[in-house]
């Protein structure tokens, strides 16, 4: 019985139930929940999925994942239902005053509702692939779980009978099915084609997130489209969608089906060279390499110069995306240009030496990441006070050119695709497999997906500081001060020190009081009680030093979660 309490309540799901509690405590009780039964289903399976690995015979040993991290079901299947949840809390606070308010309430409500069904859908494909063991001894545990599923069915189906009835519901319904089953069709995508690439709670937080995300703009495009007399009726997203919002959106949707235009390429031109083998000599690697490398480029060509400003102009914006850049960066433009400028110049001076460093040196690997963590905070902390609109569009840009080179690299295309792999593979770490090279990404997200559910209403002037502070400050004190001087370990088997959790946590802080004081000079004022501050602080830590999944992808978006409380 002792171990059985012991394997349940681990450090990680200790600190996951904490962040929960404190999120579904400030909700209204119709809304909470609803997130108190998804966390306890995910418990359900995330424990019957650590039990059923132990086994010889584990019914989601098909799926390989990454060595050396726990499954992380609760915390990925959490984290961005609190998320939104976190999110409606902030925007209920302008209900009364806002005209636009309730529409902006209504329609993030369903995006709860909507990341909510799709975690669900995703814990119901893993408990259906348990289920198809019936030796694996875990039958109390998953019917545990079916009954939170049930439970939280039965709230769902509530709160579909209090909306609006015929096509309205109907519609609602569909959106929200669809969300489910692009989530489970993503997930299982990901995890048969990335092996060894992520956890499971990993992959459930990427999946759904790229769900949501992409079924706004599925939203976001019907309520543009004039070909049903109701479309808006159905699904209708506010009309407070800034132009960068749009412009990254298409850009993204651009690279994320340049993929599938450069495979069906390929294949057409490996029909074509098949007709033409009777009357040609076989084309030699070297040179069958540099045409599917012309390919690529054309079909990157292609995506965002003709498949971007279709999207773009579908959905209202006139002018080509890249020309609307081009005369955002250059109207009033002098301290736009001024931080490029200065990005440029850090961005130059920090790669040039730290590429030696990690060449020459016997620095430890992590500890020269974590320099780049420090790097990310000059970088965005004076964009974020003085030009933030300008670094959401930055952020985007970023993003975009992050994915073209790693597809870049994946593909081995001629002739950067060899440089590209040096050089990442030069700030690897365990967590980095030999398909994908995702720290890069994740610290780039980290610091940005605050920023950017930032934008708007925002009446809590540190919540677009979230990913900057926990990962550019706290996570990079914690495991500096942590290697050079931990001597108390939280656990027997990490190696996160209390000391290294201690300096985080008074890092952050201080930083936090330094940040008050540059805001309230710009004209912010804090509305948020530094108890509250500190707690969300110490929970963001406390994941830091529990967690085995990738901590630059969850602990921002918990901070994010609790500093807009």
């Amino acid at each position: 019985m002792a171990s059985s309490s012991s394997a349940l309540l681990t450090g990680e799901r200790l600190v996951v139930f904490l962040f929960a509690a404190r999120v579904a405590h400030a909700a209204p009780a119709r809304l909470a929940a609803p997130l108190a039964l998804l966390a306890a289903a995910a418990l359900a399976v995330e424990l019957a999925v650590d039990r059923a690995a132990s086994g010889p015979a584990s019914p989601l040993r098909r799926f390989r994942t990454r060595p050396g991290a726990s499954s992380g079901i609760l915390l990925g299947a959490t984290t961005l239902p609190c998320v939104m949840l976190a999110r409606l809390i902030q925007l209920s606070r302008i209900l009364p005053t806002d005209p636009s308010g309730p529409e902006e309430f209504a329609y993030l409500e369903m995006q709860y509702w909507a990341v909510s069904i799709s975690c669900l859908s995703v814990l119901a494909f893993f408990f259906w692939h348990l289920c198809q063991s019936t030796n694996n001894g875990v039958s109390k545990t998953l019917k545990y779980g079916s009954l939170m599923v049930a439970l939280y069915l039965m709230t769902f189906l509530v709160f579909l009978l209090k909306t609006d009835g015929g096509l309205l519901r109907i519609g609602k319904n569909a959106y929200l099915l669809f969300h489910g089953v692009a989530a489970v069709i993503l997930i299982k995508h990901i995890l048969e084609k990335f092996p060894s690439c992520s956890s499971f709670g990993e992959a459930l937080l990427v999946s759904t997130g790229l769900v949501l995300y992409f079924g706004d703009m599925l939203a976001h495009t019907l309520s543009k489209m004039e070909f049903s007399a109701s479309s808006e009726a159905l699904i209708h997203t506010p009309g407070t969608r800034s132009e960068i919002a749009t412009v990254i959106q298409g850009i993204l949707l651009g690279l994320f089906v340049l993929p599938l235009l450069y495979k069906c390429s390929l294949q057409v031109w490996a029909y074509c060279q098949t007709l033409g083998k009777q009357r040609t000599q076989t084309v030699e690697k070297q040179e069958e390499k540099r045409i599917g490398s012309g390919v690529f480029y054309v079909s990157l060509l292609v995506a965002l110069l003709m498949l971007v400003p279709s999207w773009t102009r579908l959905v209202g914006l006139e002018v080509h995306p890249f020309g609307w850049v081009l005369n955002y960066m250059f109207t009033n433009s002098y301290g736009r240009l001024a931080l490029c400028a200065y990005w440029i110049c850090v961005i130059c001076v920090s790669i040039r030496r730290f590429y030696s460093i990690s060449k020459k040196s016997t620095t430890e690997r992590i500890l020269l990441r974590k320099y780049y963590h420090l790097v990310a905070v000059l970088i965005f902390s004076p964009a974020v006070i003085f030009q933030p609109a300008f670094l959401d569009l930055a952020f985007g840009a970023a993003f975009a050119v992050f994915l073209i080179l790693e597809m870049i690299r994946v593909w081995e295309v001629y002739p950067l695709g060899r440089t590209v792999h040096q050089f990442m593979n030069a700030f690897t770490d365990h967590r980095d497999s030999e398909i994908l090279i995702i720290s890069h990404f994740s610290l780039l997200l980290g610091c940005a997906l605050p920023k950017w559910m930032s934008s708007g209403f925002n009446d809590r002037p540190l919540a677009p500081f979230a990913g900057i502070l926990s990962l550019g400050i706290g996570d990079t004190m914690a495991s500096m001060i942590g290697y050079k001087y931990g001597v108390l370990r939280w656990s027997k088997t990490g190696n996160k020190t209390i000391e290294g959790t201690a300096a985080g946590i008074t890092s952050v802080l201080a930083a936090c009081s330094i940040l008050v004081s540059l805001l309230a000079s710009s004209g912010y004022i804090l509305s948020q009680h530094w108890l509250s501050l500190s707690v969300a602080v110490t929970l963001s830590l406390l994941l830091e030093a529990y967690t085995t999944q990738l901590d630059n992808a969850f602990i921002p978006l918990v901070f994010y979660s609790l500093l807009c409380l």
